[in-house]
């Protein structure tokens, strides 16, 4: 496992109470994830977070009260079905670690199409499962204070987990009903609620003219609900209805505060018009105004027959949900790169590139094609042609799910479907954000270098190099989604021997940051790469 930037190397916990059994599957700025079993038995399998304590408190600037509440408060909100289970904890000079539930399907927003969304019925489903969990949460006096989409994982069955309680606080005693009211601003700025914003203000005015007296506060139970209101829009949508809750940054909010929720912004269409009414009522900018969890259960959209979701609210017909998600997910060839890129263009401007990258960039290898389907795209490639001469390899890479994504017309086969019985048969559990090619790998690296640099994406000095003991490269970026905020991820490629020919995987894992965004940064490579992308036309 490596070791933080700039940090000495520091070997991981002796005498752990399970067996790791795998190499990174996760990482942020600070932190990493792997599997692990018990010592002497090869199942459950769950997964153990490390914590750098070192690099989390200089670099993460987090003080180890703060990561023992987060410790505290995700064990007081377990167990439910919906919220990653906490198993244990424990530490030792150099790391912290802690046991949790694997979340076997990986990353729900990874799953989700970029300014497309999900249908209704998986919108339904999954905002219905948020509800039960953050209101949970709050029964038990305790506020998430971090809804967004890069927090919200998926069973293998297909349910929705909420994840990472580092910015919780416990705002009520569930006992006594005493409440207290936040001043700490804090989330991501496009699913904060606009009072969070206001009283950072305020509060920094005071500080400023040297007010004396009680800070201002918000309650942050009303700002969770706020929070849930844009993941509810983003399912729907593909997008956040605006950069941040500010009218003095954002023309999208300025225009829903004038409009008292009927704003002529285009995303909106993508909304059903039944749940427009629902959207207002979360998403009220006064927080006396927001609608309680009670408020958004009576919804009448909340109480729609769901075909991929039972009685009990778990997710059901886990094949029909996977392939209609995996339906959705769609790269359109012969479309150019746009704004998003100019955007960035201008962004990094400002952005420091000196920010902490990810901790960890020695990623568990995702499987090779084989274990899983793929259908014909709509447009031929160099790369594509040879492959039409390697009839093996081509059956196992349509039985890959990844793959439908590159077809004219994303589907899956129905081989896959009529032998699959659960969510996870259908589903990949690793990222959904690769492509392969036949193109020499020396040629496909300074073509994935080229579209880096045309996207304005800082590429890493000295410029990355063959691994020839693993067949690989692999390096970390850093760069802006398209709403300005940080992604942080990892580029591997490596070479797979197929039939005597080389064929290349090239695989973008997000180590930190809004899934949304990354899937469409992931789009914008594999358009500046298109001449090296493998998909198929025609039947084989």
């Amino acid at each position: 496992m490596g070791a933080p930037p700039g940090s000495q190397v520091s070997a991981l916990p002796a005498n752990l109470p399970f067996r790791l059994i795998s190499k990174t599957i996760g990482s942020g700025a600070y932190a990493s994830i792997r599997k692990a079993t018990p010592l002497n038995a090869p199942s459950p399998i769950i997964a153990v977070k490390f914590i750098h304590k070192e690099h989390a408190f200089r670099v993460g600037r987090l003080r180890p009260k703060q990561i023992q509440l987060e410790l505290a408060l995700h064990q007081q909100v377990c167990p439910h079905k919906n919220i990653i289970r906490f198993l244990s904890t424990g530490e030792d000079s150099s790391w912290i670690w802690l046991a949790l539930e694997l979340a076997e399907g990986g990353d729900l927003f990874d799953k989700i199409e970029a300014d497309e969304g999900v249908s209704p019925e998986v919108a339904h489903l999954y905002f219905s499962q948020l509800v039960a969990a953050v209101s949970w949460c709050h029964d038990k006096g305790v506020a998430h204070r971090d809804v967004k989409p890069e927090n919200m994982l998926l069973s293998g069955s297909g349910n929705m987990k909420l994840a990472d309680f580092g910015l919780a606080t416990q705002f009520m005693n569930a006992k006594t009903g005493e409440r207290k009211v936040c001043g700490m601003v804090c989330g991501s700025p496009p699913y904060i609620a606009p009072e969070i914003l206001a009283v950072g203000k305020a509060n920094e005015t005071l500080k400023r003219k040297k007010i004396e007296g009680n800070k201002l506060g918000y309650d942050p139970d009303g700002a969770d609900v706020f929070s849930c209101g844009i993941v509810l829009f983003v399912l729907l949508a593909g997008n956040t209805p605006w950069d941040c809750p500010d009218q003095e940054q954002s023309w999208e909010f300025a225009e829903w505060v004038k409009t008292r929720g009927e704003p002529s912004d285009e995303l909106w269409d993508k909304v059903p018009a039944e749940v427009k009414g629902l959207l207002k009522g979360v998403l009220a900018v006064e927080p006396a105004e927001r609608w309680s969890w009670a408020a958004v259960r009576r919804h009448e959209w909340m109480w729609r027959q769901n075909p991929y979701m039972d009685g009990n609210g778990n997710a059901t017909d886990q094949v029909g949900l996977a392939t209609c998600m995996l339906e959705k997910l769609r790269i359109n060839f012969a479309q150019e790169v746009g704004a998003s890129q100019q955007q960035r263009s201008q962004q990094t401007q400002r952005m420091d590139i000196d920010e902490p990258a990810p901790l960890e960039t020695d990623w568990e290898a995702p499987p090779p094609p084989g274990s899983q389907l793929v259908r014909p795209s709509q447009q031929m490639h160099p790369s594509t042609q040879a492959l039409r001469y390697l009839p093996g390899f081509l059956a196992d890479l349509h039985s890959d799910p990844v793959m439908s994504q590159f077809s004219a017309t994303p589907s899956l086969p129905e081989t896959l479907t009529q032998a699959a019985r659960k969510y996870s048969d259908i589903m990949p559990s690793t990222s959904l954000t690769k492509f392969y090619s036949t193109m020499p790998p020396a040629q496909l690296s300074s073509l994935l270098l080229s579209a880096l640099d045309r996207l304005s994406v800082p590429i890493p000095h000295p410029k990355p190099t063959w691994d020839a003991v693993r067949n690989r490269q692999e390096y970390r970026i850093h760069t802006l989604d398209s709403r300005g905020q940080d992604l942080y991820g990892g580029v591997i490629v490596d070479i797979i021997g197929v039939e005597g020919r080389e064929v290349v995987r090239v695989c973008l894992n997000k180590a930190k940051g809004d899934p949304i965004g990354w899937r469409r940064f992931f789009k914008e490579v594999v358009l500046c790469c298109r001449d090296g992308v493998l998909c198929f036309d025609g039947d084989f």
